[in-house]
This record gives C-alpha cells, sequence and structure tokens, in this order.
C-alpha cells in the first residue's frame, strides 16, 4: 500500500487529522526516566501505544534521536510502529536537502534503514535534490512551502521577480510540487499552522497535495482555522502536534495524559471539519 493509500485509511479509520510528533526531550521525561536518554524508546513507544487509534500518521523528528546517538532507538521505535500500528503511517521529519549520491544516500536512510513511508525534505537546491526519493514508489516526499517559523519570511515570504507573474517563493514551490515535479503522485507540502491564510492560499495552487500542517498546540496554531484553509477540494491534512501531546504530564500517567490531549485535539479538528 502506498503512503497516500494509507494516509487515507487511517484518516478514516481513526477518524481524525492529527498527527503525533515524535520529538523526544529525555529533559522533559516523567519522574523515573528524566534526563535519561536510554529511555528515549520507552517514553516514545509509550506515546505511540497510548495514541495509535486518534491519529491519522506519527512524525519522529530525527535530529531529536540523533542528537543523543539514538539512532538506533529510532530503528526499535519505527520497528514498534509497524508492528503495533501497522495501518498508521510514519513521516520521518529529516528535512533534508543535497543533492547527487548524497541525496540517494539519505533517501536509502529514511525508505531503506527506517522503513518510514515518508519524509521531509528541503527543495532549495531544485528538482534533482528531490528526484532520488521518487525513486521509492509509493512513498511520500514533504517539501518545506510555508514554515510555522518567523523566520520562514526571509525566503519564503519573497517574489521571484524573474518569474511570470512575479509569485512569492512559497507560491512557485507549491506550484512545482503539484505540476512538473510531482512525477508518481508522491509529493506533499508543509505549511505552517501559523498561517492560515498562506495555507489557504497553498491549497488553491495545490488542491490535491496533502498538506503537513506542524504547528498547532505549543506554538500557537488555531486548529480550527487551519482545518477550514487546508481542507479544501480533494487533499488530504495532517495536522500536527508534538509537545502538547508528549508533555501533557511529567508525572507517572504521562501516556494517559497524551491521549487525553491527543484525544482533545483529534476532536477539535474534526468538529472544525463542518464549520
Amino acid at each position: 500500500m502506498n503512503f497516500i493509500d494509507m494516509l487515507r485509511g487511517a484518516t478514516a479509520e481513526n477518524n481524525s487529522l492529527l498527527c503525533v510528533g515524535l520529538d523526544p526531550e529525555p529533559t522533559r521525561f516523567p519522574a523515573g526516566i528524566q534526563g535519561d536518554p536510554r529511555k528515549i524508546y520507552d517514553f516514545c513507544a509509550a506515546i505511540v501505544d497510548a495514541t495509535a487509534d486518534l491519529v491519522c500518521a506519527f512524525k519522529p523528528q530525527i535530529a531529536y534521536f540523533a542528537a543523543h546517538s539514538a539512532e538506533d532507538q529510532l530503528e526499535r521505535l519505527m520497528q514498534h510502529m509497524r508492528a503495533n500500528a501497522p495501518k498508521v503511517p510514519v513521516i520521518l521529519d529529516a528535512k533534508r536537502g543535497d543533492i547527487g549520491s548524497t541525496a540517494e544516500q539519505y533517501a536509502k536512510e529514511a525508505f531503506e534503514r527506517y522503513g518510514a513511508d515518508a519524509v521531509t525534505l528541503s527543495p532549495f537546491m531544485g528538482f534533482d535534490s528531490i528526484e532520488p526519493y521518487l525513486a521509492y514508489h509509493g512513498k511520500g516526499a514533504f517539501l518545506l512551502c510555508r514554515t510555522s517559523n518567523p523566520g520562514g519570511d526571509d525566503l519564503q515570504n519573497q517574489r521571484l521577480a524573474s518569474i511570470e507573474g512575479q509569485p512569492l517563493m512559497y507560491e512557485h514551490v507549491a506550484r512545482l510540487a503539484q505540476g512538473p515535479w510531482n512525477k508518481n503522485g508522491q509529493l506533499g507540502l508543509v505549511v505552517g499552522a501559523t498561517y492560515p491564510q498562506e495555507i489557504e492560499r497553498v491549497r488553491a495552487i495545490a488542491p490535491t497535495l496533502p498538506l503537513l500542517i506542524p504547528g498547532v498546540g505549543a506554538q500557537g496554531g488555531d486548529a480550527a482555522a487551519t482545518v477550514r484553509a487546508g481542507l479544501r477540494n480533494d487533499g488530504p491534512i495532517i495536522v500536527n502536534s508534538s509537545r502538547a501531546v508528549l508533555y501533557a504530564s511529567q508525572g507517572a500517567d504521562f501516556a494517559a495524559a497524551a491521549r487525553t490531549a491527543a484525544q482533545h485535539t483529534r476532536a477539535v479538528l474534526e468538529a472544525s471539519r463542518s464549520r
């Protein structure tokens, strides 16, 4: 089953637009394992088990594992998700961006070593930095388009005077992803929940692409506005929340608290569908 089919299936079966981001920070772990990077797998697996029936995707952020030399724990976690939540797609948040043989190695890392269903990429170096990932048919690739951080304005919100109509850079990325770059129907876009008007603009340019939307929860994105802006036409949306779910409690009840937080966010997103 390809990534898009998995995503649509999990969205329907779990009645959910929510993606839980797995960004483990040992200093924020609950008492008993706090500050212990050897417990990253245990913490994340507990979150997965508590929320697997509430989400349309999981999104582990590779830097939170690599910073603690915990790539082996990420491998175990990917295997755990595949065994215990086999219908939920996993997006490896890596934001890679390189060309040629190096991009081929990054693609191999994401799809062969970790077995991800999709990966996040930077499109700044052009299509030849994206193409090696598309060789893995059925896998997804989300291109950074209009990100949730304030510094995104530095490049993404600048006009491209050399292109007809002088589109903003993020608009140009969206057009490329919807059009000539999307040779096998594998591409999606990353757009931040902190910019609902830009989500609406991206959706108008790319009506069929899946949108990965971070920024709901701790970053302050409006969940209802996000759904109204992105859930148009036939393109699916994946609304990510990380810290608000992961660190809902620092007590022994952390997994149960994560489930409660995920249930609340899912309910808000679902209620926004009909508004």
